[in-house]
């Protein structure tokens, strides 16, 4: 093998690094987490075994309107600071992703929040929790997309099919088309984050640090599941 060779060789696992790449190593890593997220127990804890319409869909606009007002929060320090003045590392980039990552969140929960106006529900929905403390606390464009797009985002992607199995068996495909829809925005805001990624890491340091945080991100979430199943005596392991 030529000297080129044995240098590319050497540096193979930084050049096969992409957004691609990073998005199998996040999902291998936590691939049983993911899974159980994406169980039929999900709704369970994410309603208090509450399986109705009316809680199905109050969770759901909880959900969005945290995500909403995480990303609303991360586009004003971004106009605040000129894209947090980290040009290297996808700054105004960044700015312009979470402006239009909060304008996409706020539409799919004022979407929910027409679905409970049509079943005489009048829902303020809450804010916070645990997922979107750990976001909250993120600093800089690297960390806050790779939390919140692609950790948040595969997250986001298990809850929208169970809420979309769920309507199917009531028999209500538009309530079931709205979260189809969502689905697919979702797995749309999830790629830009990972086109983000690939300009705004630049050593392996960066994709490093990108990793660790979207992977605490699902962990959080599932930690967040298997305590609430555990709260009811339900187990969070599948049967086999």
């Amino acid at each position: 093998m030529s000297r080129g060779g044995n240098v590319n060789a050497a540096l193979g696992d930084r050049s096969i690094m992409d957004g691609e790449a990073f998005r199998e190593r996040v999902e291998s890593a936590k691939a049983t987490e993911l899974e159980r997220l994406g169980s039929n127990k999900l709704l369970i804890a994410l309603t208090d075994a509450t399986l109705e319409p009316e809680a199905v869909l109050r969770a759901a606009a909880d959900s969005e309107h945290a995500a909403h007002n995480t990303f609303a929060a991360w586009a004003a320090d971004a106009a605040d600071d000129g894209g947090h003045d980290d040009a290297g590392a996808g700054g105004d980039a960044a700015a312009e992703l979470f402006e239009w990552l909060a304008e996409r969140e706020r539409d799919h929960r004022e979407r929910v929040l027409d679905s409970l106006a049509d079943l005489g529900v009048d829902h303020d929905p809450a804010d916070g929790g645990t997922v979107h403390e750990y976001l909250r606390a993120r600093e800089g464009p690297v960390e806050r997309v790779a939390a919140g797009t692609v950790g948040r985002g595969l997250v986001s992607d298990r809850t929208h099919l169970q809420i979309v199995s769920f309507f199917v068996n009531e028999g209500d495909e538009t309530r079931a088309d709205l979260f189809r829809d969502f689905r697919t925005e979702t797995e749309e805001e999830l790629e830009r984050g990972l086109a983000l990624l690939e300009g705004a890491c630049e050593t392996d340091e960066d994709w490093e640090r990108a990793r660790m945080v979207a992977e605490y991100a699902v962990q959080i979430a599932y930690d967040d599941y298997a305590d609430a199943l555990a709260g009811m005596g339900v187990d969070v392991k599948p049967v086999c």
